[in-house]
């Protein structure tokens, strides 16, 4: 195994970007802004939905970053599980042409599909896993785990305990340094205390958004000491008074875990060793929001490997997340980070 700056494992999901009408996507049931859906109505859906011509992308949190961090030129790799069908290879082509290499095992489902449902002002998504749900620790190989600088774990595969364990177990046998994405409010509900656990017995660096982290802070304390507030600006201000200030405790005399809460139009903030670095940026009209968490948790990991201070880490990951907000998905050009990728080659940390 030849080295690899990041190793991203998780879903490997193919997106697939589709213009309907509001009538369609009620007409299909597809009320809700998140929901799963079984594969035959996800390619019913594909066939009747046809006026326009669908964009596909291999999609899922950790193939995303991986895409983005390839194209900053680092070394990443993705493994996953994939079927044996023609989004297979339209998953694995999307990978290789951004750069990355593809641990891919074969599953006997179909591989799995996430629907990007648009009407022009609303997204909702609809998926189906499939074959991506069969990836296990038996696929985790351990020189892969090796060859690595940082292992990045999807949050979406902590339902699956024994894979996330070999994971952490496997980095940690070699020294290396995991990050995990939240993922989701439900992935943070359910499984605060397994991420503090995690957080306190391995190397760890901790993604959540800001609506994740109010949860993350409202399950430590055991009730709803902080209620929802719905602009960014007021996130913002909560999280500043009370999250940040349990999570200095937290982090406080240690390298790791190291936290960061991506706040959307309003920027960053890590929290490391007892300290607490916020980097702002400014807002942007998206075209697409899929992908910017990804984007710049890639970014901002991407960063921490060639040795950049945790601020620059945020700094850069605003600023690639914004031009991830002009495409869908992960379909940015090469060239749209080549300034950023020059920005990451000076003092690597290895």
């Amino acid at each position: 195994m030849k080295k690899t700056d990041l190793l991203c494992i998780g879903n490997a999901i193919v997106d697939v970007f589709v213009k309907v009408d509001s009538a369609f996507m009620d007409r299909q049931g597809i009320g809700e802004a998140v929901q799963h859906i079984s594969r035959d109505q996800a390619e019913l859906i594909l066939k009747e939905g046809g006026a326009n011509t669908p964009v596909f992308s291999s999609g899922g949190g950790a193939a995303n970053v991986a895409k983005i961090a390839a194209l900053l030129d680092m070394d990443a790799a993705f493994a996953g599980c994939v079927g044996q069908d023609e989004l297979a290879a339209i998953f694995e082509k999307s990978l290789e042409d951004a750069g990355v290499s593809p641990f891919l095992s074969r599953g006997t489902e179909k591989t799995g599909v996430c629907l990007m449902l648009s009407n022009g002002g609303e997204t909702r998504i609809a998926a189906s896993p499939g074959a991506a749900l069969e990836f296990t620790g038996a696929d985790v190989r351990e020189d892969m785990i090796a060859a690595a600088e940082l292992v990045v774990i999807d949050g979406y595969i902590l339902d699956r305990r024994p894979l996330v364990h070999r994971i952490l177990q496997l980095s940690d046998r070699h020294g290396i340094p995991a990050a995990l994405d939240a993922a989701s409010l439900f992935q943070i509900r359910e499984k605060t205390e397994e991420i503090l656990h995690y957080s306190r017995n391995y190397p760890l660096i901790v993604f959540m958004n800001a609506d994740e982290s109010i949860v993350f802070y409202n399950t430590i304390k055991k009730s709803a000491q902080v209620e929802d507030f719905h602009s960014e600006q007021e996130k913002e201000k909560i999280i500043l008074r009370y999250i940040c200030p349990v999570l200095k405790l937290i982090t406080d005399g240690e390298i790791f875990p190291v936290f960061v809460i991506k706040l959307g139009s309003r920027g960053a903030v890590a929290v490391a060793g007892g300290n607490v670095y916020r980097e702002e940026t400014f807002a942007v009209i998206p075209r697409s929001t899929v992908g910017a968490g990804d984007a710049f948790c890639a970014a901002f990991l991407s960063a921490w490997i060639r040795g950049k201070s945790l601020g620059e880490c945020a700094a850069l990951g605003n600023k690639v997340a914004r031009e991830i907000l002009e495409v869908p998905g992960t379909n940015i050009k090469t060239d749209k980070l080549k300034t950023f990728a020059k920005q990451l080659k000076a003092h690597p940390r290895h």
